[in-house]
């Protein structure tokens, strides 16, 4: 198992530089000046060459990319070209957002999405079977602005005043005051890699809220991503159910379920002990896909809901022709990716065998 954990790390390394050189490539092919977008009126000529020179953008491509790689190798992501500010320092303002929504959406994903497709593969061609895959193709048809106007307008107007009533946007509510995790641990003198990640830690508010014991906190943060979750979580949800549905299906007509049942096992044993357990791998490969499309839809969901995450900072920078920060975010928005399909393969060899050989 180790061997095969090794090698797929191995298999990594390429992906990453693929990565690094494909979104070094995208943000400079984008349309439009970046001296122009960021100084506006004040682009003369002489400015955007004192401008262009500053960011090394006069500079021939194989030359900007061995300075990228090298900023790259000693953890500089570079300065936005429009407010100056590190990358580094938007990824923790903005990323834990991002992160926490995808994590919500994903677990609202799976919580609903496989219990409604063992269901349905239990109770195949039935009523039950028809209706949930009914909701399965709702849920993948309906655009993720339109539910969450929907579940905005239903959960912050309709039911407002009543004990079901949400949140409709923002992170917490106007005024809430809480101690970030270095405060509250009296870890304020920290600084330093430690101190950043702490900071990031801090921004995912749920989290801060758990380790922290700041209960109101905790429960604050987490009414206002009950909603983006469920307009963010719906669609992959409606796949992953789908998906369990065949998969499961496809498992139930082998020879090995068909002894069982022969054994005169009971339907709930033979689907839960034999049939699921072999119906996994599609499941979970969708579920690793899943996550990219969280990341990269959550600028729609960010959008409607008022949240200031990486997705809406990814779409701002490129109206703006902030390559800087496009290449930074773009780059750990495609780690995360290639980190999570890494689990997602070395999760195979638990759950089969076989694939270790």
């Amino acid at each position: 198992m180790i061997r095969f954990i090794i090698r797929r790390l191995l298999f990594s390394i390429p992906v990453l530089l693929g990565v690094v050189a494909i979104v070094f490539v995208l943000a400079r092919v984008i349309p439009g000046d970046p001296c122009v977008a960021a100084l506006g009126e004040k682009a003369s000529p002489a400015t955007c060459f004192q401008f262009k020179q500053r960011f090394g953008l006069n500079e021939p491509l194989p030359v900007q990319f061995v300075i990228y790689a090298g900023d790259l190798a000693t953890g500089n992501l570079g300065e936005s070209i429009k407010t100056g500010e590190p990358v580094t320092q938007i990824l923790v303002e903005r990323m834990p957002t991002t992160l926490e929504l995808t994590f919500y959406a994903l677990l609202f994903a799976i919580v609903v999405g496989v219990p409604l497709g063992i269901a349905s593969a239990y109770r195949r061609n039935s009523k039950a079977d028809v209706g949930t895959m009914a909701v399965a193709n709702l849920g993948v048809s309906i655009p993720v602005f339109v539910l969450g106007l929907l579940l905005a307008y239903l959960f912050a107007i309709v039911l407002k005043d009543s004990p079901l009533s949400l949140p409709p946007s923002g992170r917490l509510t106007a005024g809430f005051d809480f101690q970030s995790i270095p405060e509250a641990w009296g870890l304020t003198q920290l600084t330093g890699p430690p101190r950043t990640v702490l900071d990031f830690l801090s921004n995912m508010y749920t989290l801060n809220g758990l380790v922290t014991g700041q209960f109101d906190l905790l429960i604050d943060a987490f009414r206002h991503m009950i909603l983006p979750a469920i307009a963010l979580g719906t669609i992959p949800m409606a796949i992953i159910a789908r998906m369990t549905r065949s998969s499961l299906l496809e498992v139930l007509g082998t020879d090995f379920v068909r002894t069982a049942r022969a054994k005169g096992m009971g339907p709930r044993t033979v689907m839960f002990r034999h049939a699921f357990r072999n119906a996994l791998l599609p499941v979970v490969t969708v579920i690793g896909l899943s996550v990219g499309a969280l990341l990269s839809g959550a600028v729609l969901t960010e959008t409607v809901f008022g949240l200031t995450g990486i997705g809406r900072t990814i779409f701002e920078s490129i109206n703006g022709r902030d390559y800087i920060v496009i290449q930074g975010t773009a780059l750990v928005v495609a780690i995360i990716y290639v980190i999570v399909n890494l689990v997602v393969d070395i999760s195979y060899g638990f759950l089969d065998p076989r694939v270790r050989y």
